[in-house]
């Protein structure tokens, strides 16, 4: 049962990912010209263009994609109650579990990413691919605040290095039993 567990929470997760890969592509307003980009847009466009017929958006923000990545948080937070035998759950649980699993998986998001991304850079620096674009408008504006606190010594830039220590604090901070 343990790895059916396992399977349904990895796909459902990775639902969640791609949904909030699209939302966090258009609010760092990425190029979505971009072969990654339009991946994106093509594994979520059975939920979110049905929900852009219905929500219109908010100043710079779509809501159709804030929605869609609330309810794929809502679904696999649910599917997990039910596979775990989790019975009724208060309303103020299923706000809390389904802000924890967004929460989570943005963090997660952006520690992965800041890692690649520095890794390429080290590996083929000035070097152009599809990827490293995509990285790019994701993670320069999460480490930029930190290369104005932490400069870069002899050449080498350690913001990525200290971002990825803060958002791992974090999530340290959403397992602990306070939340």
């Amino acid at each position: 049962m343990s790895a059916l567990i396992y399977i349904i929470e990895t796909l459902l997760s990775l639902a969640l990912f791609v949904v909030l890969a699209r939302l966090l592509l258009q609010l760092t307003r990425a190029d979505f010209r971009n072969p990654l980009c339009q991946a994106v847009v093509r594994l979520t466009n059975p939920l979110i263009v049905p929900l852009r017929r219905v929500l219109r958006p908010i100043g710079k923000v779509d809501t159709a994609s804030v929605v869609a990545v609330v309810l794929v948080a809502a679904v696999e937070v649910a599917v997990i109650f039910a596979l775990e035998g989790i019975t009724w759950a208060g309303p103020w649980m299923w706000v809390h579990a389904v802000a924890l699993e967004i929460a989570r998986t943005l963090l997660w998001t952006y520690f992965y990413a800041i890692i690649v991304y520095a890794l390429l850079s080290l590996v083929a620096p000035g070097g152009y691919s599809p990827l490293q674009s995509v990285l790019a408008s994701l993670c320069e504006p999460v480490l930029r605040p930190f290369r104005r606190l932490i400069p870069a010594i002899a050449g080498l830039d350690l913001s990525p290095l200290w971002a990825c220590i803060i958002i791992q604090a974090v999530i340290i901070l959403l397992h602990s039993p306070m939340f």
